[in-house]
């Protein structure tokens, strides 16, 4: 579909549109979250050493793949900025240079973490009889970086051109192949060896290069991944500081949001009475809650393409009005979602969680936090505009102070002096979001995000 088909689209039937952009991301989400689930069910299988380090080894994952993300975020502002202006000599510049970047930032990562993977497990406390397996799951994850960096960043190439089903497709092909290995390899299931946690390991490896090769094959033949792609250093250098500059503010921004939720997990732990069936509490909403984000994602990545999209044909008011709509529309679905899930929570909560008092600290939790996600949720879509925007800088702003200025004192002040129970940490995590909602709303309307975006008379040479 042509720039030109796609407005004219947008024009006669603005919402629809905007779910036919949003609903293969959905799935997309589904089928990312089947990937960590499927491996924590088969590691469960082979044993609760194995399932704890498949846990530590997720957070670990998480640290290592920031570099990704924010080149991905940067990807994602130029790359739909430059769809919308029409340039699509540029389009094709910036994804030789992200998957450059990807290439390079993958394979620093992979030697830096194989000279640090000691050091890094002892930070992590991790239990001496344990060593061997979370060394081997640490290393062939390290050896994956490189591919992971760039299978990442060209399902954002994708989103950013309103390209979504091609990501829905690789995102398909790497959980089936997944579950697969973990069934084969990890279980040694249908005649294969049975390798246990090297089974999983290995799985994770092959079904993420399967994402990649299909990934890049794609590229190559929708002609966004060409010889020409690879820009002479004179437009680098020019091209580069921009997506840098989008870049780290997200990048610092996943950073600033997760390390705020580990100290509130200590927060938790601390709580002068019930803190052991208030940790287990909050660990079992929380995967329940989890299923709630993956349309909220999908609706972020909307908006991040269509604000970028519009930006770039320097169309300032209908970039802001698009925003305006993905909200509306994904707030009401979200809305919707969680009204059904409500109707559930109890026997999904006791299927998790089959201790009586663990089940009722986790609905507890869940009531606070299920009834925040339609505020949650506008926050996050109007931080997809502004990384649309390239504006990430305002979005680290926001949620950084709402976490850490916000949830966490109050979190300590209820939980620990005036409350002393969990009541008061789920009491702070509402609050915050409504602070950081009003934040956002206030930053889309009245300030200035538009400046960061990389217009046409702007475009490095």
């Amino acid at each position: 579909m042509t720039t030109s088909d796609f407005d004219r689209r947008m024009e006669r039937a603005p919402y629809s549109t905007i779910w036919n952009l949003a609903w293969p991301q959905v799935v997309m989400m589904f089928f990312h979250f089947l990937i960590g689930f499927v491996d924590v069910w088969v590691a469960g299988r082979i044993g609760r050493e194995t399932q704890a380090c498949m846990g530590v080894m997720s957070q670990a994952m998480f640290f290592f793949m920031v570099v990704a993300i924010a080149l991905a975020n940067g990807s994602v502002a130029a790359i739909s900025q430059s769809s919308g202006a029409g340039l699509p000599r540029r389009i094709q510049r910036f994804v030789g240079l992200g998957v450059g970047l990807g290439v390079v930032t993958g394979l620093a990562i992979l030697i830096f973490g194989l000279w640090f993977d000691e050091r890094f497990l002892n930070l992590l406390q991790i239990p001496p009889e344990l060593m061997p397996i979370a060394g081997y799951l640490l290393e062939v994850s390290l050896y994956l970086m490189p591919a992971y960096y760039v299978f990442t960043i060209t399902n954002a190439f994708f989103r950013a051109q309103k390209i979504v089903t091609l990501p829905l497709y690789s995102m398909i092909l790497v959980t089936g192949v997944n579950t697969l290995g973990d069934l084969g390899l990890g279980l040694g299931l249908w005649g294969l060896p049975e390798l246990g946690y090297k089974g999983i390991a290995w799985a994770t490896f092959g079904s993420v290069v399967c994402g990649t090769i299909y990934n890049v094959v794609m590229l190559h033949r929708c002609g966004l991944l060409c010889a020409q792609c690879f820009a002479p250093w004179r437009w680098t250098r020019l091209a580069l500081p921009y997506l840098i500059k989008v870049a780290w503010p997200a990048g610092l921004m996943q950073l600033v949001w997760h390390s705020a939720y580990m100290v509130l997990y200590a927060i938790t732990a601390s709580l002068p009475e019930g803190s052991v069936v208030a940790m287990a509490g909050m660990s079992a909403g929380v995967r329940v809650e989890a299923v709630l984000f993956l349309p909220a994602m999908a609706f972020n990545f909307t908006a991040s393409i269509l604000v970028g999209h519009y930006l770039g044909q320097d169309r300032r008011a209908e970039a802001k009005r698009v925003g305006y709509r993905i909200m509306a529309v994904g707030v009401a679905a979200i809305s919707v979602f969680t009204a059904l899930l409500w109707t559930v929570v109890g026997p999904v909560t006791a299927f998790i969680a089959p201790d009586p008092e663990v089940q009722a600290e986790a609905v507890n939790y869940l009531a606070w936090n299920m009834t925040a996600q339609p505020p949650m949720l506008a926050a996050m879509i109007l931080g997809g505009a502004f990384t649309g925007a390239g504006a990430t800088m305002y979005q680290a702003i926001i949620f950084g102070t709402s976490a850490w200025l916000v949830r966490l004192p109050l979190a300590y002040v209820l939980g620990h002096v005036v409350l002393r129970s969990s009541d008061g940490v789920w009491m702070a995590m509402f609050a915050s979001v409504l602070v950081q909602c009003g934040t956002m709303f206030y930053f889309y309307q009245f300030k200035d995000w538009f400046r960061f975006t990389l217009r046409k008379n702007r475009r490095p040479a």
